[in-house]
């Protein structure tokens, strides 16, 4: 009798413990690392770029596992690979192929910079089945059919369409006039050719704009010198300015100053983040951008005071660029795709970011307010940020309600 009784016992313990190792075991498995990727430049003329997004990228993934990481997975912590894109299309493509290579694991990533980076990059890794965020601006990205890309920005259409008619409003109410010829020199990125086309094609048209200017160059610009020329020769009423690296975005406009078409002379205005850049103000003289603007897809804003103080002094950089507001919200959007999927894999994620609709959290690092995507991968409320320099720090001035500023028109 007493043996049955220590064998039942030993079995009852023997039961428990493997239930309690099962369960142990489980909870480790949940709390494995779960790898996010950022592919970006991090070496050549575009690293400064690249550095800010994995900033944003680290940030993020420390703010996360310090308020618990996924906890749909047990608190697992999110861990970040970085693959380096380079300085070309091919560099970027190649990256791609070493990342769905040599980080199977990988659950989602964000990347790639310029528009024909991530063009490249996402042939990759659409055919691994990899989820990407994107913030590029060209409507190409979401206009191939593919399931795994997924694009925070407004597109490069959807920018020019409205910036346009935004700018001349604002110009009209500055000055009492109506701007009549605009200037556009840009260059030939994917991007730039996004923004461009529909003014183009339809948008001078239709607000009775003439092109008095019209350039072209291939990045990066060796001499400025005859292109400024041209516009101090036609004196378009507003530039569209449309450089994708900094030194370019340099170049032109100490050139445009030396020619006495800066400092308000010729209101300019561009896309993108490269003429917002720290370095500029570091490497030229700053009344040189005094009144200079730029459409983009993301900056800090009224919503973010909190991140942008936090950037500030855990990075040392002077504001938070569109590059950094992006990858981290980025970040934060793979997290929430995380929890609603409760699963650490591609095909969960992807679910998660076709089905997800969210206005808070993540939502609040990108205009509009919300997150949700159609079938094309677009985010549905994407819209556009117009940032203007004044005071040597460039501010959101539009729409109102994103604004930390009043804009200010610059004057011939």
């Amino acid at each position: 009798m007493g043996s049955k009784m220590s064998n039942r016992r030993r079995f009852t313990i023997a039961v428990v413990a493997a239930g309690l190792a099962l369960l142990a075991g489980t909870a480790s498995a949940q709390k494995k690392d779960i790898e996010v990727g950022l592919i970006a430049p991090m070496t050549g003329p575009y690293a400064r770029q690249g550095q800010v997004m994995k900033m944003a990228a680290d940030l993020a993934i420390d703010t996360i596992n310090k308020q618990g990481g996924v906890k749909s997975l047990g608190g697992a912590r999110l861990k970040l690979a970085v693959f380096d894109a380079g300085d070309s299309v091919e560099k970027a493509k190649n990256a791609a192929q070493r990342m769905v290579a040599e980080a199977p694991n990988l659950v989602a990533a964000t990347g790639a910079y310029l528009s024909s980076f991530t063009l490249a990059v996402t042939e990759v890794t659409e055919r691994a089945q990899l989820p990407v965020l994107t913030f590029s601006y060209s409507d190409l990205i979401t206009s191939r059919g593919f399931r795994y890309v997924f694009q925070t920005s407004a597109t490069g259409e959807q920018l020019a369409e409205g910036s346009l008619p935004a700018l001349l409003d604002m110009a009209e109410k500055a000055t009492g006039k109506r701007p009549k010829t605009i200037g556009i020199v840009m260059d030939n990125t994917a991007a730039s050719v996004s923004f461009a086309k529909p003014i183009r094609a339809t948008q001078l048209t239709k607000l009775g704009l003439t092109l008095v200017v019209d350039e072209t160059f291939t990045p990066p610009l060796a001499n400025a010198t005859p292109i400024v020329q041209k516009v101090r020769s036609q004196r378009p009423d507003v530039l569209i300015l449309l450089p994708t690296v900094i030194g370019d975005s340099k170049l032109l406009l100490e050139k445009m100053n030396e020619f006495g078409l800066g400092k308000g002379r010729l209101p300019t205005i561009s896309s993108g983040a490269a003429i917002l850049d720290p370095d500029l103000k570091t490497n030229m003289n700053v009344e040189q951008l005094e009144g200079v603007m730029s459409v983009v897809a993301a900056w800090s804003t009224s919503a973010q005071k909190d991140i942008t103080r936090e950037f500030i002094q855990k990075t040392g950089e002077p504001w938070p660029t569109q590059h950094f507001v992006t990858t981290y919200g980025d970040i934060w959007i793979m997290h929430a795709a995380l929890e609603a999927a409760g699963k650490a894999d591609r095909a969960a994620v992807t679910a998660a970011l076709r089905s997800m609709d969210i206005t808070t959290g993540a939502a609040k690092f990108f205009p509009g307010g919300r997150v949700k995507f159609d079938t094309s991968g677009r985010r549905e409320s994407a819209t556009l940020l117009i940032v203007q320099w004044q005071k040597g720090v460039p501010v959101t001035v539009y729409p109102p309600k994103e604004a930390v500023a009043e804009p200010l028109w610059p004057k011939r």
